[in-house]
């Protein structure tokens, strides 16, 4: 233990320092940072191995859509220039080896404790200490609580009538058996077309003896555009990683990519399908830097020049005319939603005999039966069920935790929708962390960019308080409030607002709807977080306990 913990704990020692919840990219780098520091730190994980989402999300086709050269850490630079990965976009067991890999350099194992579930966590005024309770019953005591469950942790399953009656098997894509699953001739329904349900289409459309889509919302799925990285290219990515890196935290999303036009001011119709055109070829997020990306979240007009050159992409792609306007999106703008990349030839996939599609929207499920799903107009025979239904996202991991503060609990507090300061505090939980939280950029961004600027900053914070003799700190009431209002706002003036998303909860039937991320650019939000720092941490408040305040 820290000789700063120990000592301005009024109350007697606590067990550990610091308490982190998750091994995967955030609890990682917590753990790293932290012990840089001196502080004494111990990570609790549910899983049974460090990977946090690529741990748990093991389904066919499961890949990331940031690009592999900065969907890793920055912070180490023998990391990124050890580590050689294979393809543009890896997929899930190629990423859980980085992170292993990452425990095992970094010697981070001999911290983390597997298979513990960490059920509750009460904080303790009087002595500014939080404890911390495993399923077991076990019960730890630590100053500072950081939670690193990540933002799309807790699976949603919608709660079809008659699944318990289901003969087949059914599986939810965030819970695929660690063994796999044979789905070769079988009749295969999945449930969900967002971003995992392309990939597992994709994976799984040649594979089954016949596959079932239902759908609810189309998507604008880019394609990616992957392949492997040759040894040339990667040289020049190590040569300029330090260029990289400084521009992907200079950006809107935390990605390196720049873009052709501010907006379409001045450009002509084919000046504007030529561009979009070369871009559609590059792939990935580089298709949504054609133009600046905030201009295409926020011009309603330059949105739908964008959203009409995806849609014409998916008409020419599919052959039946009618099964290409089911898969033409046209109830939300692109990027309204989190885009999906098509990784596999996703939209060429409907055009293969043993697939269908059902448009649940206009033909809903009605129930699970025992040898399928009845919809209000059919019956379909399958022998496996696969959700592929998301998340609570943003606030279901975190709210799965009982977390009581300071005379409230959380999910109390966040009844009516996430109150925090910067996403990384709340007012009323001193001393309560919470990495890549609600209303900080996190899904809107390159994850593990946001991950260490958040874990840096809390770093930092709590060597500020230890150094400065304090024993908590804690968002303000008022700069909370203010937070909140400025999230709110910008979402409410960009094109987000015009979506039915998980960004709002709107996937969960019965959760406040309200917009979760901070939507004003990681760029931004980097400066707002460094000037809120050198200015001693305004809008927090900083205390002692009664014995070291006498």
């Amino acid at each position: 233990m820290s000789d700063a913990a120990a000592d301005t704990n009024g109350d007697g020692d606590v067990d550990v320092d610091a308490v982190v919840i998750g091994a995967g990219f955030s609890g990682l780098y917590m753990l790293h940072k932290l012990r840089e520091q001196g502080l004494d730190v111990r990570v609790y994980e549910k899983g049974d191995e460090v990977g946090g989402t690529w741990y748990w999300n093991t389904y066919p086709g499961a890949r990331c859509d940031s690009e592999s050269h900065i969907y890793c850490f920055s912070f180490d630079e023998d990391l990124h220039r050890e580590w050689t990965w294979s393809e543009r976009y890896p997929e899930q067991p190629e990423i859980l080896e980085y992170l292993q890999w990452v425990a095992d350099r970094l010697d981070l194992h001999r911290n983390i404790e597997f298979e513990r579930e960490v059920t509750s966590a009460t904080y303790d005024d009087e002595s500014a200490t939080w404890t911390v309770e495993m399923a077991d019953g076990e019960r730890v005591t630590t100053r500072y609580f950081v939670t690193a469950v990540g933002c799309l942790s807790k699976p949603y399953r919608p709660d079809f009538d008659g699944l318990e009656e289901f003969e087949g098997e059914w599986y939810h894509t965030a819970r695929w058996p660690e063994d796999g699953v044979d789905l070769e001739d079988e009749h295969v329904g999945v449930i969900g077309t967002g971003s995992t349900g392309i990939q597992f289409i994709s994976e799984v459309g040649g594979r089954a003896d016949h596959l079932t889509v239902f759908q609810r919302t189309p998507n604008y799925a880019v394609p990616a555009q992957n392949r492997p990285l040759s040894e040339e290219e990667y040289a020049e990515i190590r040569e300029n990683y330090d260029d990289i890196w400084e521009r992907a935290r200079d950006s809107r999303l935390g990605m390196p990519f720049d873009h052709e036009h501010e907006t379409d001011y001045g450009l002509s119709d084919e000046d504007i399908e030529d561009v979009l055109e070369e871009r559609w070829q590059q792939g990935g997020f580089r298709f949504l830097h054609t133009f600046e990306p905030g201009a295409i979240l926020s011009d309603p007009e330059l949105n739908e020049k964008v959203s009409a050159f995806i849609r014409e992409k998916i008409r020419e792609r599919v052959d039946d005319p009618e099964t290409a306007e089911t898969l033409v999106p046209t109830d939300h703008p692109y990027g309204a939603k989190r885009p999906p990349m098509d990784y596999d030839d996703y939209y060429g996939t409907y055009n293969r005999d043993d697939v269908s599609l059902v448009d649940v929207d206009e033909n809903p499920i009605d129930r699970v039966t025992t040898d399928g799903i009845r919809t209000t107009d059919d019956h379909y025979e399958l022998d496996v069920l696969v959700f592929a239904t998301g998340f609570d996202a943003m606030t279901g991991a975190l709210l799965a935790i009982d977390i009581e503060g300071r005379n409230q609990r959380l999910e109390e507090k966040w009844e009516a929708g996430p109150r925090t300061y910067l996403g990384l505090m709340t007012h009323g939980f001193p001393n309560l962390f919470t990495i890549t939280g609600p209303q900080s950029p996190s899904v809107l961004t390159n994850m593990p960019l946001s991950i260490e600027q958040h874990v840096e900053w809390i770093a930092d914070c709590i060597a500020y308080v230890d150094d400065e003799g304090y024993d908590r700190i804690e968002a303000s009431e008022d700069s909370e409030e203010q937070w909140v209002q400025n999230t709110n706002m910008l979402a409410e003036n960009m094109l987000f607002s015009e979506a039915k998303s998980w960004y709002r909860g709107a996937n969960v039937p019965g959760k406040t709807q309200v917009f979760t991320p901070f939507p004003g650019g990681l760029d931004n939000y980097r400066e707002i977080c460094a000037r809120i720092a050198r200015d001693d941490y305004d809008g927090f408040e900083l205390g002692r306990v009664a014995a070291q305040a006498e």
